[in-house]
C-alpha cells in the first residue's frame, strides 16, 4: 500500500509537471489561441492543447481519443485513467476561450518499480524473518541449556547431596523463580529423607525393646532347660503387634473432614484397666479418629505409669475450638533442659519398654494435634486436640 501511494503521488506529480511546462507557452493573439513554442515530437505524443473543443497541438492516439476528448469537454481540471495510463486535464485561463491541456503519463515503470520494490520487501523481510528467527533459536536454547543444567544439578542434588541449594535469593527473573522452585523441591526431598530416617529410628527403638525381652526369655530358657512361659512371650507379640500397628498408622494417618470422635470413649480404651484417673467434662468431642486418639493416648500413660510414684491422671478442659488433654503423674517430671528433645527417638528417662514419647510426636503430627512437654516438677505432657464442629 505505501509502495502504491508512492507511485501513485509521483506519477501525479509528473502529470501536473508536464501540464504547467505545457500551459506557461499557451497564449491568444490575434483572436486565436496559439503555442509560444513549438513542442518536441516526444511531448506532442504526450501532450494535447484544446480550444474551444478543437485539437491545436499534438497527436492523440485513436485508443484514447474518445477519453481524451471527454476531458477537454469536462472544462475543468481532473484525472482519468485509460489501460496503463494517467490522464491528466488542466485548464488554462485565456481571456475568451475555453483552453484545456491534457497530458498522458504511462505507468509501466511505476508498475515495474512497485513490484520489484515489492518483491525487495518480501526477500529482505524473509531473511529478517529468517535473522530473527535464528537469533530467537540460539537465545532460548542457551536459556534453555540453563534450565537444563539447573534440573540436572537439582537431580543430582536430590539422589546425592539433599542438603545443598542454589540460594538465588530474592527471584528477579525466570531463572530466580526455577532456582527458588528447585530449592523448595529440594528442601522437599530433604524432609521425606528425615522422616524417612526418623520413622526408622523410631521402628527401631520401639521394637528394641520387646525383641530383647524375647531373646531373653528365650537364653534363660536353654540355660535352665526348662520352656518358656506362654504368656511372656504372648505378651511381648501383642506388644510387637501394637507397636508396628501404631507405627504404620502414625506414618499413614490423614485427617479428614467431618472426622470426630468421644474422647472419653477413646480415653477408656486407651486406659484398658491401667489405675489411671479420669477427670473430663461431660462432652468432649475432637476431630481425629478414635483409633488416633487411643494411639495417641497409649504411649503417654504407658510413659506415665513408668515414672509415676503412685498416682496417673488425665483432665480435659475447653479451649476455644480446641480441647486441652493433660496427661499428669506424679512422677519426678521432665527435666527443663531435655524438655524440648523428649519427643526425639532414643532420649528416655528410664529403662522402660513399649511405645515411646517419638510415636507420640508422629502421630499428633498426621492428625494435626499439638503436643508437648511441660517442666512443672510432675510428669505434664498437654495434648491440644482440634474440637469437633457442632453437625449442622
Amino acid at each position: 500500500m505505501l509502495l502504491s501511494r508512492v507511485t501513485d503521488a509521483d506519477a501525479h506529480d509528473l502529470a501536473r509537471t508536464r501540464a504547467e511546462a505545457v500551459s506557461a507557452n499557451v497564449t491568444a493573439k490575434g483572436g486565436r489561441v496559439l503555442l509560444t513554442e513549438n513542442s518536441s515530437e516526444a511531448l506532442d505524443e504526450v501532450a494535447w492543447v484544446y480550444a474551444d473543443g478543437s485539437l491545436i497541438d499534438g497527436n492523440v492516439p485513436p485508443g484514447v481519443v474518445e477519453r481524451v476528448e471527454a476531458l477537454a469537454d469536462s472544462g475543468r481540471s481532473q484525472t482519468a485513467f485509460v489501460d496503463d495510463y494517467l490522464l491528466y486535464s488542466r485548464r488554462v485561463p485565456v481571456d475568451g476561450h475555453n483552453v484545456m491541456v491534457i497530458v498522458r503519463v504511462d505507468l509501466t515503470p511505476y508498475e515495474t518499480s512497485e513490484q520489484r520494490s515489492l518483491a525487495l520487501s518480501l526477500i529482505l523481510g524473509g531473511l529478517a524473518i529468517l535473522l530473527a528467527g535464528g537469533v530467537a533459536y540460539l537465545v532460548v536454547r542457551r536459556a534453555l541449556r540453563v534450565v537444563h543444567e539447573m534440573a540436572a544439578l537439582a537431580d543430582d542434588w536430590g539422589h546425592h547431596e539433599p542438603g545443598r541449594r542454589f540460594g538465588l535469593g530474592v527471584p528477579r527473573d525466570e531463572f530466580g523463580e526455577l532456582g527458588r522452585t528447585l530449592d523448595n523441591l529440594l528442601e522437599r526431598v530433604d524432609n521425606a529423607l528425615a522422616d524417612e530416617r526418623r520413622l526408622t529410628d523410631e521402628i527401631a527403638h520401639e521394637l528394641r525393646t520387646p525383641l530383647t525381652v524375647l531373646r531373653g526369655e528365650a537364653q534363660l530358657a536353654q540355660l535352665s532347660g526348662e520352656g518358656v512361659a506362654p504368656e511372656a512371650v504372648l505378651s511381648e507379640v501383642d506388644r510387637l503387634n501394637a507397636a508396628i500397628t501404631t507405627i504404620l498408622r502414625a506414618a499413614r494417618a490423614r485427617t479428614e473432614a467431618g472426622t470426630r470422635c468421644d474422647l472419653r470413649s477413646a480415653a477408656r480404651r486407651a486406659i484398658a484397666g491401667r489405675a489411671v484417673e479420669v477427670v473430663f467434662p461431660a462432652k468432649a468431642e475432637v476431630a481425629v479418629e478414635a483409633d488416633v486418639a487411643v494411639s495417641l493416648l497409649s504411649p503417654l500413660l504407658d510413659n506415665g505409669l513408668r515414672h509415676a510414684r503412685s498416682r496417673v491422671w488425665i483432665t480435659a478442659r475447653n479451649q476455644g475450638e480446641a480441647i486441652v488433654l493433660d496427661v499428669l503423674d506424679d512422677g519426678p517430671g521432665f527435666d527443663p533442659a531435655e524438655v524440648d528433645r523428649v519427643f526425639e527417638a532414643g532420649v528416655t528417662g528410664g529403662d522402660g519398654y513399649g511405645l515411646g514419647l517419638p510415636v507420640v510426636r508422629r502421630i499428633a503430627a498426621s492428625a494435626g494435634v499439638e503436643v508437648r512437654a511441660i517442666a512443672d516438677g510432675r510428669g505434664h505432657v498437654e495434648v491440644t486436640l482440634p474440637a469437633a464442629q457442632a453437625a449442622t
